[in-house]
């Protein structure tokens, strides 16, 4: 499948600022699930560096505006050939060992309920393979966190979201995180773009979910919001430890002002691929 994306973001600023530095994590990196067939990042009056790739396999870019602004607005767009790869991630270079994402953070620190959840979903299968106890603690978390929009926001902790009983994706991503800590599995958060409409038409699509390194297998990602694991509808943008680590932008003002941010997210099926 090829998903074309349009994804702009503007920071508006109630007093001009000194200057502004960001650091972009906006680029499908290349692995069987996904081929970027263009792809550009626009910033008016920015000086932009040119992408790196981390140890962790994702693009990242550094912009900034060195001289006084009120605003800032970031224009991605571009298509990426997409396939299923039952949310195995294959192919995707990184040099960061998957030990390292047993690490918690304070997003991802587990509470009594989330040791509850982890104990009551693998009750008799604490033997089982890994990728069985992935399933059933995806299954359980997706359980526990109804989505529902506005119950949380951008800073809300897995502790926070499972007390609350509700969520969004990032709440979903970040307690599966936690869950998967507590079996004894690398976990990562991952933010990307998700084609959600049954008719391929351009819709706010902006997605996050988890992947979990499993024996024999490598990293699979989970979707636990939507009770499936990232196929063709998908398109990976970045990792971290939690959603903070993962954003796709992140930077730093200079001389403070009150701001506000306008987001909007598209994305749409071009073109279905002919099976072969």
């Amino acid at each position: 499948m090829i998903l074309t994306v349009l994804h702009k973001t503007r920071y508006e600023f109630a007093a001009p600022v000194r200057g502004i530095i960001q650091s972009l994590r906006l680029t499908p990196a290349k692995c069987e699930g996904q081929r970027v067939l263009d792809w550009s990042i626009d910033v008016p009056g920015a000086t932009m560096s040119t992408p790196f790739r981390d140890g962790a396999g994702d693009y990242l870019q550094t912009v900034s505006l060195r001289a006084a602004c009120d605003n800032i607005e970031i224009t991605v767009s571009g298509r990426v050939e997409t396939f299923d790869t039952a949310g195995i991630l294959r192919g995707h270079r990184e040099r960061v060992p998957p030990r390292a994402y047993l690490r918690g953070t304070i997003r991802t620190e587990p509470n009594r309920a989330i040791q509850d959840l982890v104990a009551d979903a693998l009750k008799g299968h604490e033997d089982a393979a890994d990728l069985d106890r992935a399933h059933r603690l995806a299954a359980a978390v997706s359980q526990a966190l109804p989505y529902t929009p506005g119950a949380t926001d951008a800073h809300t902790t897995a502790a926070e979201a499972i007390t609350a009983g509700a969520g969004v994706c990032q709440d979903h991503a970040q307690v599966l995180i936690s869950c998967a800590h507590l079996a004894g599995m690398p976990a990562r958060y991952v933010s990307g773009y998700l084609n959600a409409t049954e008719d391929s038409s351009p819709h706010e699509a902006s997605h996050a979910w988890a992947e979990l390194y499993l024996d024999g297998l490598g990293w699979v990602g989970f979707d636990a919001a939507n009770q499936c694991c990232p196929n063709d509808q998908y398109i990976r943008l970045g990792s971290g430890l939690d959603a903070q680590d993962a954003a796709p932008i992140r930077g730093l003002v200079s001389g403070g002002s009150a701001e506000s941010l306008d987001v909007s997210v598209e994305i749409a099926a071009q073109e279905q691929r002919q099976q072969q």
